[in-house]
């Protein structure tokens, strides 16, 4: 089972989360030979606003860490609202794993 984070995004700026990938013991997972993909969406079902979001590891893979991230012009593309968002990491043998999921608010910019 998936953990589960809220997140807020600004509309406008740039960006990132530290994500550490933890077993079902709590220990940290290597995630070396792993690969990551993360999306978020309006709704579980939408086809409306899919946005695959940047996955980045660590350097030393062993540490679990995993970083998602949008640029700024991703986030002004999104509209003030909530939306829905899950990061998976697939094994080399191309099994998938569900690591987190929840609601990222937008927060909207001042427009000009």
């Amino acid at each position: 089972m998936a953990a589960v984070a809220n997140l807020s995004i600004d509309q406008g700026a740039t960006f990132t989360s530290d994500i550490t990938v933890k077993d079902i013991n709590g220990n940290v997972f290597d995630l070396t030979g792993y690969t990551a993909s993360a999306k978020l969406a309006k709704g579980y079902s939408s086809t409306r606003t899919r946005t695959a979001m940047t996955t980045a590891f660590a350097t030393d893979r062993t540490t679990g860490v995993l970083t998602i991230s949008l640029t700024a012009n991703q986030t002004t593309a999104l509209d003030a609202e909530r939306y829905v968002y899950d990061v998976e990491i697939t094994s080399s043998n191309g099994s998938v794993t569900r690591v987190l999921e929840g609601i990222i608010t937008v927060r909207p910019e001042v427009s000009v």
